[in-house]
């Protein structure tokens, strides 16, 4: 029998990340995130539509979901499907499809909650030396590698 439960999604938080304890004091964050689909339709128009994802997020990961992550930011979840059945109080039977993400990728920037993020704009030029920029670190630094020692 082949078995196979794993998704990829990639699209923005709907909501601030909720994060809570279990008894045993493992982290949980639950948020959701909106992913777009754009298509054109036979008669040429374009059309869209957005498909609103519930995941929840476990341990340490969970977080650093809470901490670094807010309502609008994007975000890449690997994870697997969860079907959960219940009945309400007055016998009502209801049930939910959400995504229990196993790992996440930071898109476009890490920034802490709250903060905005750095966006460079490699345009503008300045005519300041930029002595704190990375590339600039890397073609000033020497180094003490001899020839003998490139593998190539």
């Amino acid at each position: 029998m082949a078995r196979l439960n794993k998704v990829f999604l990639m699209g923005n938080l709907t909501r601030d990340p909720e994060l809570r304890y279990t008894p045993s004091g493992t982290a949980i964050a639950s948020f959701g995130i909106a992913v777009n689909r754009t298509w054109t339709g036979q008669d040429g128009e374009k059309k869209e539509e957005v498909c609103y994802v519930d995941i929840n997020m476990f341990g340490r990961r969970a977080e650093v979901i809470n901490e670094f992550f807010s309502k609008g930011s994007p975000i890449f979840i690997e994870g697997r499907l969860q079907f959960q059945q219940w009945e309400t109080k007055d016998g009502q039977k209801r049930n939910t499809l959400r995504v229990v993400a196993e790992n996440f990728q930071f898109i476009g920037g890490k920034t802490r909650k709250g903060e905005e993020p750095e966006i460079l704009d490699e345009t503008e030029t300045s005519s300041e030396p930029q002595s704190n920029s990375t590339s600039n670190k890397q073609s000033t630094e020497k180094t003490d590698i001899s020839d003998e020692e490139i593998p190539f």
